[in-house]
């Protein structure tokens, strides 16, 4: 075996080397960083049960990443700041709150309001506040990043090289070139396929990785800059004949195989319709990288933009487009939760429900 298994746990089940899985964020984290056999048998344990999982999701949707909500609640003000709370905390965050004393609350909101504002002028500006919203919403993903992070930081100088990386990773077959893997080339593949991802994350070309890039590394769906990186390896995944392009059967060769003698499911007709009518914008009969990137980095709304907005907008009291930590407080309660508005919210849908 590897010092670890390239790239973490997806490899061990032989699932493809990619960010479109649907659970990848699990699969990536869930095999601990140690090397006894104990706890590698525990965690392969783990990982067939999170592969059946993924593999019960339907197959159309795996590859799409969707922006994930900011709250669970309806953006209803009148009712509930209870949307504004977890957009602007996290999810995990604003629960902590609701259990605080309204000074309390407010007291960590004006130390959260000093680490919003990154060059100190005294203003929260929308960008700034924007960042802050992402951040937070992304905040799960750092986590898991931040709890391996030692594994890989050898020399704990809080960054992470990509010799540090590839000899931990890949480190028991790199002086023998594979020679004892079974599928020899695949695991070249693998190492070549994450070189070429450590360098687009390391935005400085310094071979090294601070924790920001080891994130977009590990998980590149999540940054902008990126994007070009999961286009690729969509492509590669699943264009099987190698001209750079997908035409409509490996797309439906990535979602279905058929077994002998059984009709095609309603949902693969409905793929096949997909391409031609909706993924294959030129009509040319494939899919080239523009239209992968259409198909699986959709262009959606920036929630984080508009729930940006919308607080600058409703405490802006100078109207000068940006935010005072006088006026943040001020409106605290849009921005946090506490005892007391959990209270008064019960109240209100006590009186709703009359």
């Amino acid at each position: 075996m590897p010092a670890q298994e390239p790239g973490g746990a997806r490899r061990l089940l032989g699932l493809r080397q990619h960010p479109q899985h649907p659970f990848k964020h699990l699969i990536l984290i869930s095999l601990p960083m140690a090397f006894s056999v104990m706890m590698l048998l525990n965690s392969l344990a783990s990982l067939y049960f999170l592969a059946a999982v993924a593999f019960a999701v339907p197959a159309q949707e795996k590859r799409i990443h969707h922006q994930p909500d900011l709250s669970d609640h309806a953006h209803d003000d009148a009712h509930s700041f209870q949307y504004d709370h977890e957009a602007f905390l996290g999810k995990e965050e604003a629960k902590t709150f609701d259990q605080l004393t309204p000074e309390e609350s407010k007291d960590r909101l004006a130390k959260i309001v000093d680490r919003i504002d990154t060059d100190k002028d005294g203003y929260i500006s929308h960008g700034e506040l924007h960042y802050w919203i992402k951040h937070r919403q992304r905040r799960y993903i750092e986590e898991n990043v931040n709890k391996h992070w030692k594994d890989y930081d050898k020399n704990q100088d809080d960054k992470i090289s990509w010799e540090e990386y590839k000899n931990t990773t890949y480190g028991y077959y790199l002086g023998e070139d594979f020679d004892d893997v079974d599928d020899k080339e695949t695991y070249k593949s693998m190492l070549k396929r994450d070189e070429r991802r450590f360098k687009t994350a390391d935005r400085d070309s310094d071979g090294i990785a601070t924790r920001e890039e080891f994130t977009a590394f590990l998980h590149p769906e999540e940054f902008d800059y990126m994007k070009d990186v999961v286009i690729q390896e969509t492509v590669e995944d699943i264009d099987k004949n190698g001209d750079g392009k997908i035409n409509l059967e490996e797309y439906i060769g990535d979602m279905y195989t058929a077994e002998d003698g059984e009709s095609e499911p309603d949902w693969v007709q409905t793929e096949r319709k997909h391409f031609s009518e909706i993924r294959d914008t030129n009509k040319d009969g494939y899919l080239d990288a523009n239209e992968v990137g259409q198909w699986v980095l959709p262009g959606e709304v920036d929630h984080a933009d508009n729930e940006a907005k919308h607080l600058i907008h409703e405490t802006d009291t100078d109207k000068d487009e940006r935010i005072t930590k006088k006026e943040i407080l001020a409106n605290w309660n849009m921005f946090v939760g506490s005892q007391a508005t959990n209270y008064g919210e019960d109240l209100t849908k006590k009186h709703d429900e009359l």
